[in-house]
């Protein structure tokens, strides 16, 4: 292709093209020529492939001088560029900089913006539920990490020691883009292989040096040092956010005044995950397909609003850690589920009945108010960024209209949300300005007209005067016209190329008149101009372009007195978020019939008939079998639990680490009664899955995850184990889970609470051994050569797997089964029988196994068969099915 350049003959505006796109060469350009966004050579190529558009060519009747050709219209380009922009392409947005009337030779152009997936305000591109971060790492000595969302202005910074955590944030943040330097760091290298999905960026090593950076963010913020961010002392991460901010500034080509601060990710007051444990816990997205459908996320989320949506996410990514402030969120949330819980003391005490029905009443109120509201936080982005439109405007003043009404309902809350709404900013002068301004039919383009409302400004009143009156007058004028020449059906037009005319059909060309010029000929018609609709014209044309002038400097002037106030509306969308949080949360509660938890300082978890949230609604009602958990650090620290697969182990696992985690961020949780104990970090060891571009088989993932529980597992925190061993050889894998159980309760002397789900029945022994140590049972029944699964814990080990009759379940043919239980049978035996051959051989005799069968299978009298023929099984619940075969287990 760049032969191919070389050769033809470049015209100015090619050339012009071409060194413009020399200063982008890793982004599609988009160059504005008239209409249109034109692309030519590599990129028109790659976008007709990627937006299925036509590819033409310049020059086309030239062969050798062909030049590849597609374009959109200018219009339609937000959609097109979106679509670019989801496929991982950059795009550099070239605009008309300068006047064509002014212009000598070719219109001057420049690049306005360049819009990645990690810097894109564009609402087609962006998931309003969810932030789009791009991301700065930098390695110099510690590790630098930053995170900026430019659609929101949320600007994060953090530092690590450790690659694990640099890489666990990285997970959680899940940014779409990454900006890093151009140098050869082998440490360097190894992080970004494992997101090498994303877009990357990279920048020379210059772009990073430290007092570069630091001098960038200083100038932005106009401070004398970033002290008052509390990140002052982190000295690589600083260079992170520096590098990041200069990229996007660079790339935007404008102000950034809605970045207004710099925040530091806190480790010590979370609750942490690794990225293993948030993937096996599904809480933003299913290890299945990577969807929002079926996680925790996708449960909670009752937010109205995209503020308190990704506020939701935040907090949920998020969990605290301060025990006071855990429990500040959930008075609040008591209040607007109306909890029999109650509030903490001296809040508000009146009628429960009374209470319940205040509370409904006031969340309905809010969740209605909220429906109103735009996303507050990309509007002002937008506005900032001067690419907000007339639609923007009227729906930043739509929801600041919903501001004092989710005042008054807030100050009736006791507790964070009064105290939010008592030096709430309602912006009534933005509001009061945008509605005495902003005509409510403004069109999508500034260049349109009918931006401004009348009244405003006096210049302009008069130039759509003269346009209306203009356009009676031209009414007027072909009705005169019609009367003089006898034409009835005369008419007056306009196009862009002739301007005004009068238009005649042919069969009344005798009677057009002397003073008639001919303009154009047609078809079936004639067009001609007089000298009066040519005056006419003059002036109403002048008019027309000095009103759309003018139109557009008073919004610019309108858009840039709303920016002015980035700050105090960005405050509003965060009480806003807010409302909308507890709100959704309160409405969770409420519809999902969840409780409040008591959470506190103790080391004990007790959660009494816990439910899987994200299973449970997934089922019937009331089909979901609750379940029991009880850790401390005294007497019953770590729980053994046995029982077939598809019993429901991991459910009864994975509730109690999702309901720890619930509470921990402010939410009531699905149980009777929970009692949560502060925990410092959750771990899960769930699951088989390899990682074969780093070499690492399934046994080498799953003991990396073991290595880090061990290494980093505390006595504040919750280990959730699901099949530890499975990869090895039997007693190689039942080596290492009971090791790894024996250091688990050795830990910091005090040991650490967890849950370990296994198949390997030696482990029961470990209770035996250790006070704290109790083993746990999932129900099943047999029944003929089946079983039935109870999903009910108990106490106990089991003594089975029930490997087998699973397998059947699973429809894996008979004859496999019957050989199984055959070769089974053989192993529990022993491994050699007396003639020295192994006993998993075939049976000398060559007769099949016989299958155990209950000892009431074959007696018709018997009365256990009668009682069990008299049940309605479709019509009994888990409970009632639990009692009746307890009653039965006792008559046996």
């Amino acid at each position: 292709m760049k032969s191919a350049k070389q050769k033809m003959k470049i015209t100015p505006m090619l050339r012009q093209y071409l060194e413009i796109k020399e200063q982008y060469p890793d982004s599609i350009l988009f160059y504005r020529l008239g209409d249109f966004y034109e692309m030519f050579f590599e990129d028109a190529v790659t976008a007709s492939r990627v937006l299925g558009i036509t590819l033409t060519s310049r020059n086309h009747k030239d062969a050798e001088n062909k030049v590849p050709l597609c374009g959109v219209p200018y219009h339609a380009a937000p959609g097109y560029l979106a679509r670019l922009v989801k496929a991982g392409f950059r795009v550099a947005v070239c605009e008309q900089v300068e006047d064509p009337k002014e212009a000598k030779g070719v219109v001057r152009r420049e690049v306005v913006r360049v819009v990645s997936p990690g810097v894109v305000t564009e609402d087609q591109v962006l998931d309003d539920r969810v932030n789009c971060f791009i991301a700065g790492i930098i390695k110099k000595g510690n590790w630098g990490l930053s995170f900026l969302d430019i659609s929101t202005g949320e600007f994060l910074v953090a530092e690590f020691v450790d690659e694990d955590n640099l890489i666990d944030e990285l997970s959680r943040m899940a940014p779409a883009e990454l900006l890093v330097s151009d140098e050869d760091d082998p440490a360097l290298t190894a992080v970004l292989a494992r997101f090498d999905s994303l877009c990357l960026t990279r920048k020379e090593p210059s772009w990073f040096y430290q007092e570069d950076a630091r001098e960038f963010l200083l100038d932005h913020f106009q401070t004398a040092n970033l002290a008052g961010y509390g990140c002052d002392h982190l000295k690589a991460g600083v260079q992170a956010a520096g590098v990041l901010l200069r990229y996007v500034q660079e790339t935007q080509k404008t102000d950034l005044g809605h970045i207004e601060r710099l925040v530091a990710i806190e480790q010590d007051g979370v609750l942490v995950m690794d990225e293993a444990s948030r993937r096996n816990l599904e809480l933003s997205r299913t290890i299945v397909g990577g969807e929002r459908e079926g996680s925790l996320l996708a449960v909670l989320d009752k937010t109205v609003t995209p503020m308190g949506a990704r506020l939701l996410q935040r907090n949920l990514l998020f969990p605290l850690r301060d025990c006071r402030e855990i429990n500040r969120r959930l008075d609040t949330l008591s209040f607007l589920a109306g909890s029999d819980n109650g509030l903490d003391a001296g809040l508000l005490v009146i009628d429960q009945g009374e209470s319940r029905r205040g509370a409904d009443s006031i969340r309905q109120s809010m969740r209605k108010a909220l429906d109103g509201v735009y996303d507050l936080e990309r509007l002002n982005s937008r506005v900032v960024l001067a690419s907000a439109n007339g639609r923007d405007l009227l729906a930043l003043k739509q929801s600041l209209a919903c501001l004092p009404g989710l005042q008054e309902l807030a100050a009736a809350c006791p507790g964070l949300l009064c105290d939010d709404s008592a030096d709430l900013d309602l912006l009534a002068d933005i509001h009061d300005l945008l509605a005495a301004s902003i005509r409510e039919d403004v069109p999508v383009g500034l260049r349109e007209g009918k931006l401004i409302k009348p009244g405003i400004n006096e210049e302009l009143d008069r130039l759509v005067s003269i346009l209306t009156d203009g356009r009676r007058h031209i009414l007027d004028l072909e009705a005169k016209e019609r009367e003089r020449t006898g034409i009835a059906k005369l008419k007056i037009g306009f196009n862009k190329v002739f301007g005004y005319y009068l238009e005649v059909s042919r069969i009344h060309s005798a009677k057009v008149p002397e003073n008639y010029i001919r303009k154009q000929t047609l078809v079936n018609a004639e067009r001609f101009i007089t000298p009066e609709l040519k005056d006419f014209e003059q002036q109403v044309l002048g008019a027309e372009e000095k009103r759309l002038d003018l139109e557009y400097q008073l919004f610019i002037d309108i858009r840039q007195q709303v920016a002015a106030a980035s700050s105090r509306i960005l405050q509003a969308a965060s009480f806003i978020a807010r409302v909308d949080f507890f709100a959704g949360l309160a409405e969770v509660a409420c519809v999902y019939n969840y409780v409040r938890p008591e959470v506190n300082e103790r080391e004990v978890i007790s959660i009494k008939e816990g439910r899987h949230p994200v299973i449970e609604r997934s089922l019937p009602p009331g089909k979901f079998v609750p379940n029991d958990i009880h850790l401390d650090q005294s007497e019953q620290e770590i729980l053994i639990v046995t029982g077939p697969n598809m019993a429901g182990k991991s459910t009864v696992l994975r509730q109690t680490a999702l309901i720890t985690l619930m509470a921990q961020m402010g939410s009531f949780v699905p149980a009777a009664s929970a009692r949560i104990g502060i925990v410092d970090r959750i771990f899960t060891r769930v699951g088989a899955m390899d990682d074969l571009r780093r070499g690492q088989s399934t046994f080498m993932v799953e003991m990396n995850e073991t290595a880090n529980i061990l290494n980093n597992a505390t006595d504040k925190s919750l280990v959730i184990l699901d099949e530890i061993g499975r990869g090895t050889s039997t007693f190689d894998g039942l080596a290492i889970a009971w090791a790894v159980t024996e250091d688990l309760l050795s830990n910091n002397d005090k040991g650490v609470k967890t849950i370990f789900a296994t198949h390997y029945h030696e482990l029961t022994e470990l209770s035996t051994l250790h006070d704290r140590v109790s083993n746990f049972n999932i129900a099943v029944r047999e029944w003929d050569d089946s079983i039935i699964f109870l999903y009910k814990l108990l106490p106990g080990g089991a003594n089975r797997s029930y490997g087998i009759e699973v397998a059947a379940l699973a429809g894996v043919p008979k004859r496999v089964v019957e050989r199984a239980g055959e070769l089974l049978h053989n192993i529990e035996q022993g491994e050699y029988g007396q003639n020295g051959q192994p006993r998993i051989a075939p049976r000398a005799d060559g007769n099949k196994a016989e299958v155990a069968r209950l000892p009431f299978a074959d007696q018709a009298d018997d009365p256990l068969r009668k009682r069990l023929q008299e049940l309605k099984l479709d019509s009994l619940t888990p409970l009632e099915a639990m009692t009746i075969l307890y009653e039965l287990r006792d008559k046996v």
